[in-house]
């Protein structure tokens, strides 16, 4: 019995040293879909709807989880998805019940984007110390499976915990910027094995990016654009 055991300790400790070790190949701004970007309005953004010539109606609303907004006069209406000009117009379709020739300007003034046009991070961070919205504690030392509103905080590396985070992705933010907005990572993070998941003409692919080049030794050849999309993984270090 002690020898099966022995075996499958083994076989779990080759697999966890081949994954620690595994290649990817090297993120470059080639990698960079091609596609335009345009942002979209997403659950959690706070919109200002300007009605001309009407305070009354003017106002800032906040994007509900469901994807709407409710603005005077007007019922529930879907913002999720649609630029603030597309909705402008919608609005001023709305309101010509009630004003003559409205004229309609709505401004984002905070940001969370739609889900596929945020860059997640996950892994071996400080999530309490920078920006973004916390995505919690994904797995501890001596738990199971767990979230909830409070970010792990990696700073207590000791109980081997992983945190997720959210981060508003802007139009040609690079990986520099990217963890000027996260803050720290972990004291016990290997920021030369993370690696960045990017959806490539429809396929995820995993490639390879050098956080502690770029940050202890600002060696900026590394630092390279980010993708609405992109999921950054941060892994723990192999003692």
């Amino acid at each position: 019995m002690k020898f099966l055991k022995d075996i499958r300790f083994a076989i779990v400790l080759f697999t966890l040293l081949v994954s620690a070790c595994t290649k990817y190949p090297p993120l470059t701004d080639r990698d960079i879909p091609s596609s335009d970007y345009t942002y979209l309005i997403g659950a959690g953004d706070e919109l200002n709807v300007f009605v001309w010539g009407n305070p009354d109606i003017s106002t800032a609303v906040p994007v509900r989880p469901d994807g709407k907004i409710t603005v005077p006069l007007v019922e529930d209406v879907v913002a999720i998805g649609k630029t603030s000009y597309d909705l402008a117009r919608e609005l001023e379709k709305k309101y010509k019940v009630f004003v003559k020739e409205p004229q309609v300007v709505v401004m984002v003034t905070s940001f969370q984007g739609l889900d596929q046009q945020q860059i997640r991070v996950v892994g071996q961070i400080n999530s309490n110390s920078g920006g973004g919205q916390s995505g919690g504690q994904i797995f501890g030392q001596s738990s199971g499976l767990s979230g909830g509103s409070s970010a792990a905080q990696s700073g207590s590396q000791g109980n081997n915990r992983y945190s997720g985070l959210t981060i508003p992705y802007e139009k040609g933010m690079t990986l520099l910027d990217l963890m000027i907005r996260i803050g720290t990572i972990g004291q016990y993070a290997d920021g030369d094995r993370a690696s960045v998941i990017r959806n490539i003409n429809g396929k995820p692919r995993q490639f390879s990016v050098k956080l502690d080049t770029l940050i202890e030794e600002g060696d900026m050849s590394v630092n390279v654009r980010m993708a609405p999309g992109d999921i950054l993984i941060i892994p723990e270090a192999v003692f």
